[in-house]
């Protein structure tokens, strides 16, 4: 077995050669909440998204793109290159999750001349002191904590119930949650001049509490079931502001210098009460959520159904339509767009990622296996991945020992039979994974 360091040397000597004369792309970041496995139509779903079915077609499909099992982990872990485990987040939090000296995405792609902005959902610290302006962004709108009311912008009751901001500020706003992120992107990326940006446009859509005009509703008719049309419609809004990006990127003759990446934040949940939360405001009680066959598991589940979800890269002329199974995670994106817009810290950043640009770009069709890492709420679950095999240890509540899993995913995607027993040598070596690289954990709390 290949250590760690033979992969991530191979492919900087590899981005080496391929970015010397590259020219840097402006980079624009779709994140969905909750969007499942199966939600996408290139995975069997009947949900009308033309404009990812598109964005699909003329892209990478990334059919291994592993993140964090919730919200806050996974914009952690793109935010700073390194699993959120690091810095101790491992659930949605409004606690402040990065220490303010770290060098985030946005910090270092502005330190390289671009500018940045965020239009959407934060949820990396829910004080405004802690938003993304003090984290690299010239410009900062949406929601500062996680999922809120379509149409009166609050987040759950408590502390953090008033939410919505612009710079830092908490306002108030009238529209839809989606239209509005829509507008400040388009609004945004109008103003822009010559120098590169990083747009990053994480929203609040599909997590619940849903509601949605009745013309979303009527696109997805076929849809029977009350609730999954609902479902199925919040995504269709979505799916229209992803179209209306791409369409302002096409009127500016942007396009062909654009590198577009769509991701989503964790698997989806099991059907569950609209209300959630509990948010403020009256919701039709209705249980949404989605399984993520043939995958196993949900939000929340270090299982492949929770942390193992769609991804799209395009960047037209640079990357060649298709997709890949090289298993990728949320932590490889900074060190692969810092890569491509010649963003070069300082200092050790300590990325658990590496830049998979030879990957995307099929430079380099069979990497060599390397370890990849996520923890569940609370360390409740931890899971590696090296190659086919996976390990999952669960901290059983009261019980002395841990259970433990192993998988093998290449004849058994859906996780159904453990092999732990069978597998004596490849498990202790899972374990033995798992024991080094769980062991940085914590290592980066925000103790200021």
């Amino acid at each position: 077995m290949r250590p760690l360091l033979t992969v991530s040397a191979l492919l900087a000597a590899l981005c080496g050669q391929a970015f010397a004369a590259a020219e840097r792309p402006n980079i624009v970041l779709f994140v969905a909440d909750d969007l499942g496995w199966a939600d996408v139509p290139w995975h069997g779903s009947t949900d009308k998204l033309p404009h990812l079915e598109r964005l699909a077609a003329e892209g990478v499909r990334l059919e291994a793109h592993y993140v964090h099992p919730m919200c806050s982990p996974t914009r952690a872990a793109l935010m700073t290159g390194r699993y959120a485990s690091r810095f101790g987040v491992t659930a949605a939090q409004n606690n402040r999750a990065l220490p303010f000296d770290t060098v985030t995405l946005a910090a270092a792609l502005k330190s390289a001349g671009y500018e940045t902005a965020i239009t959407g959902k934060w949820h990396l610290g829910s004080h405004p002191d802690w938003g993304p302006q003090r984290f690299g962004f010239d410009h900062g709108y949406g929601s500062l904590a996680g999922g809120c009311g379509p149409y009166d912008h609050r987040y759950k009751m408590g502390e953090f119930t008033h939410t919505w901001h612009r710079q830092g500020q908490l306002i108030d706003e009238q529209g839809h949650v989606t239209d509005l992120i829509a507008r400040e992107a388009l609004q945004w990326l109008g103003e822009r001049g010559d120098k590169p940006f990083f747009l990053y446009v994480p929203f609040t859509a599909i997590h619940v509490p849903l509601d949605e005009p009745e013309s979303w509703q009527e696109l997805n008719a076929h849809l029977t079931d009350p609730a999954q049309r609902l479902r199925a419609a919040c995504a269709t809004h979505m799916d229209d502001v992803i179209g209306q990006v791409l369409a302002a990127l096409d009127r500016k003759q942007l396009r062909d210098n654009t590198l577009v990446i769509f991701l989503s934040d964790n698997g989806a949940h099991p059907p569950s009460d609209n209300q959630g939360g509990p948010y403020p405001g009256e919701y039709a009680r209705l249980k949404v959520g989605n399984h993520n066959r043939p995958l196993r598991g949900h939000k929340t589940q270090v299982y492949e159904g929770g942390i193992r979800t769609p991804g799209v890269v395009r960047w037209p002329g640079r990357l060649e339509p298709g997709e890949i199974h090289t298993p990728l995670h949320a932590v490889d994106w900074m060190p692969t767009l810092c890569a491509l817009a010649g963003a070069k810290p300082a200092q050790d950043l300590k990325w658990d990622g590496t830049n998979v640009w030879p990957v995307l770009a099929g430079q380099l069709d069979s990497p060599p296996p390397r370890t990849l890492y996520s923890a569940a709420g609370g360390f409740r679950a931890q899971m590696v991945r090296y190659g086919d095999w996976k390990l999952v240890v669960t901290q059983a509540g009261g019980k002395k020992d841990a259970n433990e899993e192993l998988f093998d995913l290449a004849a058994d995607l859906g996780e159904t039979t453990n092999l732990a027993a069978d597998k004596p040598e490849v498990l202790a070596d899972m374990k033995r994974r798992l024991a080094e690289i769980s062991a940085r954990d914590k290592d980066a709390l925000p103790n200021d």
